[in-house]
């Protein structure tokens, strides 16, 4: 009869309530937990047949959870340079252990080192990303989860940048008088080495003093390579020579650890002419000092040195002569020693590197972003995380930025989409609705009492 329909009513109205109960509840609990998704509860009619003519059957109502996954929260700063957000769509990939298969999605980019190394959020969730490759790539397959691994930012090793480019800007004095020297000078047997040297063999010191060079070989060792320079009787030319301090540290055809020598040419100007300098070699030969791994074919490193072969661009351009004083303005190498690691970083196409102390930059993996065609049906798993369904549909692998894929913030969190005006508001509505539907009981049953009592 319809005074049952309207008990069963009731308790629908008790249950659907007592759900929406249930999810402000964990809307509020949550509201400082980081990217949470804010869940509702949203009622929809149940419909009963109305089998009699003249009679009303209560179908009651029903409950149906809405996730709102796919909603934007708000990008923080935060103060570690791994804390990570998401700033437009997707998931960051992760595991629940370093050797767990990427099975998780997740927004809370909290993510710090553990006690080995890897990158970890609040829940124990471990970031996944593409390791980088032996040539400096990322293998970025858009499907395959095997080629994903947890990201170890610690276990690196220390870092060694050898020297592959050397720069120099100098100038020489253009009123150098001719050096009594400069008639004994013979780069075969009397090198700028000696000349340089107390006891030279030639009693004099090059025109300009030596140029010193540091450069930094393939295990992070450092040398010194030394620029001279004398002055010839041809105007706007100059005797050159860069030779190893100690010869020893060189193994070369030339005497006292010569490595090149030549003639360097400048214009009326005073700028340097590369196109006639033979320094390197022949005429407008580039200029470029090659040297073998240590025991090969000279010129090589020293045998003793047991390290590998190296080739050197040496920039001139900013070597002038110009009359005024010999001097050095600068002197740059790109090579760095031995470092340790000291930070991380992360780009915004999430490409994350360790920092050396010796300023050198390691590329370690790059963030994997999963994108969902219905992220607002993924099924929601403790830790903040959330796992593929069918209603999810098919998951991709994307570069941060790319394909529809949001961009990483480095340095960021984003906030639960918690407003909490709204799920108080919500509370005191359920509440209500809650009370109003027990009334529905309470009524029904005051109404089967006097059904009851008319056999009185």
């Amino acid at each position: 009869m319809s005074i049952n329909s309207a008990l069963l009513a009731g308790v629908s109205g008790l249950v659907a309530n007592s759900s929406a109960l249930a999810a402000i509840s964990d809307n509020i609990a949550n509201v400082n937990t980081t990217a949470y998704k804010r869940n509702q509860v949203d009622f929809s009619t149940m419909v009963t047949s109305q089998a009699v003519k003249g009679e009303y059957s209560a179908g009651g109502v029903q409950g149906n959870n809405q996730q709102f996954v796919s909603q934007q929260g708000l990008i923080q700063s935060a103060s570690s340079s791994t804390d990570l957000a998401i700033s437009g769509d997707g998931f960051f990939v992760v595991a629940s252990s370093s050797t767990a298969p990427a099975s998780e999605f997740t927004r809370s980019g909290t993510f710090q080192p553990d006690a080995n190394g890897f990158l970890v959020n609040d829940a124990g969730l471990y970031l996944q990303g593409w390791p980088m490759q032996a040539n400096g790539t990322f293998d970025t397959d858009p499907s395959d989860l095997s080629k994903i691994g947890p990201i170890n930012v610690k276990n690196l090793g220390a870092a060694v940048q050898p020297s592959s480019k050397l720069g120099i800007s100098a100038n020489l004095d253009q009123t150098t008088v001719l050096s009594a020297g400069a008639a004994t000078y013979n780069k075969a047997t009397k090198s700028m080495a000696l000349y340089a040297s107390s006891a030279g063999a030639s009693g004099t010191a090059p025109d300009a003093p030596p140029i010193e060079i540091s450069v930094v070989d393939s295990v992070g060792g450092t040398h010194k390579f030394a620029l001279a320079f004398e002055k010839t009787s041809t105007p706007n030319q100059w005797n050159a020579e860069i030779y190893a301090v100690p010869a020893s540290d060189v193994n070369t055809a030339g005497p006292n650890g010569q490595i090149a020598a030549g003639l360097v040419n400048f214009n009326t100007d005073g700028s340097i002419n590369l196109a006639t300098s033979t320094l390197f070699g022949a005429a407008g030969a580039a200029p470029t000092l090659a040297l073998a791994a240590s025991g090969g074919a000279q010129p090589a490193w020293g045998t003793a040195l047991g390290i590998a072969g190296q080739s050197l661009s040496v920039d001139l351009t900013q070597l002038t002569q110009l009359a005024s004083a010999s001097t050095v303005n600068s002197v740059s190498s790109d090579g760095a020693s031995a470092g340790n690691i000291v930070g991380v970083q992360v780009d915004g196409s999430g490409v994350v590197s360790a920092l050396f102390d010796n300023s050198q930059v390691r590329k370690i993996a790059q963030v994997a972003v999963a994108t969902f065609p219905n992220s607002d049906g993924l099924q929601a798993i403790s830790g903040n995380a959330y796992g593929g369904t069918l209603q999810a549909g098919t998951m991709t692998l994307k570069v941060a930025g790319t394909g529809g894929a949001g961009k990483i913030d480095p340095s960021s969190l984003e906030a639960s989409t918690v407003d909490l005006s709204s799920e108080f508001t919500g509370l005191i509505t359920t509440q209500k609705a809650y009370s109003a539907s027990s009334k529905i009981i309470t009524t029904a049953d005051t109404m089967l009492d006097e059904l009851i009592n008319i056999i009185r």
